[in-house]
């Protein structure tokens, strides 16, 4: 069995922590290379960790652009950045976020929208209600509390599973997604307790430890957090209801699962 690994390509929530990327996250197994979103300045992120060129595929968990924006420079480095390749990058949008990418070509791009992102992509919606297979991994989706359609996804390989929350305030359907999973990728938008204005669209690290702790997971990751809190201030936070191990993720750690 080969070596599974998460390496954050970034961690922050909307607003960028100084030299610190948004959200991004690349999995690794058997040689597959995935990214879960692809945030604003996950891109440099990636080349310290591989070259652009490996990349497999891209699951965009919604769309917005702290989680697709990097899509962007990674199109003209695969456009411009080395030589023709037949091969498309496989970018995977929730349903109705073709159009979202598409629009946004359509305000710079010289090309029609379509060529724009079709010469190095190929854009596919996926279906949240559906497994889907990626290389060694199978991805499971289920919808979280945000403001826009969001989906949190599970991503399963060998015998080991990696949940990720994306965006959302506390929801049972993230819940039941992240059951036992080996590593729990969770949003703490609010730092360590903040109460936030209904309606509701992110958690407090409090939160976070909450559904840890419903899900029963092994181990709980914390990102998406503002540049204004302490780590240890969110370790403590979690731990409140969760007593299984809780790290604080930052740009580029690489962590096993």
């Amino acid at each position: 069995m080969g070596e599974r690994s998460l390496t954050v390509l970034g961690s922050s929530s909307s607003i960028p922590r100084p030299g610190r990327a948004c959200s991004s996250y690349l999995i690794e197994a058997d040689g597959f290379a995935l990214a879960l979103d692809f945030g604003t300045g996950s891109f440099a992120n990636l080349r310290s960790a591989i070259s652009f060129e490996r990349l497999d595929a891209v699951v965009v968990t919604h769309m917005h652009p702290d989680h697709f924006l990097d899509l962007i420079p990674l199109r003209y480095a695969l456009r411009y950045g080395r030589p023709p390749s037949a091969r498309r990058l496989r970018v995977f949008v929730p349903p109705g976020g073709a159009p979202i990418l598409r629009g946004l070509a359509a305000a710079f791009a010289r090309e029609t929208t379509d060529a724009y992102f079709d010469a190095v992509y190929k854009l596919e919606s996926y279906d949240p209600a559906r497994p889907l297979a990626l290389g060694p991994f199978v991805l499971h989706f289920a919808p979280t509390t945000h403001f826009i359609p969001t989906f949190a996804v599970r991503c399963e390989t060998a015998g080991a599973s990696l949940g990720y929350s994306a965006d959302t305030a506390p929801s049972q359907t993230v819940v039941r997604l992240a059951r036992e999973a080996d590593v729990f990728l969770c949003e703490a938008t609010l730092g360590p307790d903040a109460e936030e204005p209904a309606p509701r669209g992110h958690l407090s690290a409090r939160e976070a430890g909450e559904l840890a702790r419903d899900a029963r997971v092994r181990r709980l990751a914390l990102t998406h957090y503002p540049g204004d809190v302490d780590a240890r201030a969110l370790v403590a936070a979690a731990a409140r209801s969760y007593d299984g191990e809780i790290i604080v993720v930052d740009d580029r750690a690489r962590i096993p699962f």
